[in-house]
């Protein structure tokens, strides 16, 4: 795996779906055509779309919907009783969001019974608008911001949210006993390099009508942007670990203007703003962050760990290799202590990780992070990046697996990063020393660490790049924990330039933890 670092000239732009609490009935217009809809009608829909120019929905939105500030679009609420699905008494019920405020461009639903496809039309009469004074009498068959999908997660005897689809590609779910944290995206373009970032939309759905006692729900997706149009496919598995098997075909549209710099497959956004390798000064919370670190597994076998920061500019960094065995924005911290927020419970946030399903060839993992002052913004994005795709009009096909994972999660097979802190303790270092070096304590654990005797010979492979020279690295059992502990302090040769570290223990010439991979970012 070849780490690439680069700071890049940046546009700013941060993606922020408005996840509220709201919602839409939803009832059925009558019959719309009765033959069988599935992923090839869809892909010839994205086909079509990809052959032609692109025509956005454009802002429909009423200028009093418009005019809603955050606390108004929170009073629109959904009436729970009408939701599709709830009269029959199926295992999975669908929740629509209103449109309003930020959420200015509608899609259309429809629902794939064995009768056929019906479109789902949008009815005032499913809202409660609380005090706002609207006329939705006048506004006609609206459409959704979007829609969520309801299942007996924890108890039988409630419905909880299990997945949510709100703005552009954005989709986010919960396995059992997890609370919302990170997003997912259908596809990526020019988060970095380009000339801005392009989010493409799920301008319409198709929800397949669950049987009777059914555990997974399928619906499908039609993406569109200006340079692109894709079909998707997702099929929904609630539990312990919450599944959604993605499969997609994208086209990429021909005589868009300017060409795609960077294709993003199967995005992850997250959130990070302080952590056990960057404490923020002035907040109780000892951490604050949705995911703690990018986890990657290459298809030779190497696994690596990548601690997230919130940079001072944007930051840009990446892993090539010739085959990709899965990836993730990892939240492996599950402690409540390491957090200390009632209200946010970042220890409850679930990680998400890749799998991909078949060979997606050549290409690498690119994961961007830009600066946020403070938890309300996404400010970490991850992708792979394939290494060739098609050119306009004909497919590109991939599939993966998108588990939303708690406590139980993926972890290397041998043995992976608990902690990565930075700072100094006591130390007779001068304070020209103090300045011009950092330490980093890395605890590691897994059962190929956990089987090896006592006096097992293990030591720790670390290396720096040119940018600084490792001075002093400690590796000893901890004696509180029985973890092994790591101790490097790193000499930087330039202070204003950014330093690739890498580290992982060693039994008898065999790799008996991941790597930690982190970047040491000039001051």
């Amino acid at each position: 795996m070849t780490p690439v670092f680069s700071l890049r000239a940046w546009r700013p732009r941060l993606p922020h779906p408005a996840w509220l609490a709201l919602g839409v009935l939803l009832l059925a217009s009558p019959l719309v055509r009765a033959q069988a809809f599935d992923f090839e009608t869809l892909t010839r829909l994205a086909r079509e779309r990809a052959q032609a120019a692109y025509r956005g929905g454009g802002d429909k939105l009423p200028s009093e919907l418009a005019r809603l500030d955050y606390d108004q679009y929170r009073d629109i609420r959904f009436r729970p009783a009408q939701a599709l699905w709830r009269d029959a008494g199926l295992p999975f019920e669908t929740q629509f969001f209103h449109l309003g405020r930020t959420q200015a461009e509608p899609v259309r639903v429809n629902e794939i019974t064995p009768q056929g496809v019906q479109h789902i039309r949008y009815d005032r009469r499913a809202f409660d608008y609380g005090k706002n004074r609207l006329e939705p009498q006048a506004w006609g068959d609206l459409g959704f911001a979007g829609l969520r999908v309801h299942y007996p997660l924890n108890s039988p005897d409630y419905k909880d949210e299990l997945i949510v689809f709100l703005g552009a590609s954005y989709f986010r779910a919960l396995g059992a006993g997890q609370q919302y944290g990170l997003s997912a995206r259908g596809l990526a373009i020019d988060t970095a390099g380009g000339s801005g970032e392009e989010f493409p939309r799920f301008t319409e759905f198709w929800l397949e009508r669950p049987a009777p006692g059914a555990r997974q729900l399928t619906l499908y997706a039609l993406l569109d942007s200006p340079r692109a149009s894709g079909a998707y496919r997702f099929d929904i598995v609630p539990g312990p670990q919450s599944t959604v098997t993605v499969r997609a075909r994208v086209f990429l549209r021909a005589g868009a203007g300017r060409p795609v710099a960077t294709l993003g497959l199967a995005p992850l956004t997250s959130m990070f703003l302080s952590g056990e390798n960057q404490p923020r000064p002035g907040d109780f919370r000892p951490e604050v962050h949705d995911s703690d670190g990018l986890m990657v597994a290459t298809g030779d076998g190497e696994w690596l760990w990548r601690p997230l920061q919130n940079p001072r500019k944007p930051l840009v960094t990446s892993f090539a290799m010739n085959r990709l065995a899965g990836f993730g924005l990892m939240q492996r911290d599950r402690a409540f202590a390491s957090y200390e927020d009632v209200e946010a419970r970042y220890e409850r946030r679930p990680s998400a990780w890749v799998r991909p399903l078949g060979d997606w060839g050549p290409g690498r993992v690119e994961l961007v992070q830009l600066p946020t002052p403070d938890e309300t913004h996404d400010n970490i994005v991850a992708y792979w990046v394939p290494a060739q795709w098609p050119a306009p009009g004909a497919p590109l096909e991939f599939a993966y697996e998108l588990g939303w994972q708690g406590d139980a999660q993926q972890r290397p097979p041998a043995g992976w990063v608990t902690q990565s802190r930075r700072g100094i303790g006591y130390s007779p270092l001068s304070a020209d020393e103090l300045k011009t070096q950092v330490q980093y304590v890395v605890d590691f654990t897994g059962p190929a660490l956990d089987a090896l005797a006592p006096e097992a010979p293990v030591q720790a492979v670390a290396t720096s790049d040119a940018g600084g020279r490792i001075v002093e690295q400690h590796l000893y059992r901890n004696p509180a924990t029985g973890a092994w502990r790591l101790t490097l302090r790193v000499q930087r040769n330039t202070p204003a330039q950014p330093i690739e570290l890498r580290a992982f223990l060693q039994h008898h010439n065999e790799a008996v933890s991941e790597t930690w991979s982190n970047i040491l970012l000039p001051d």
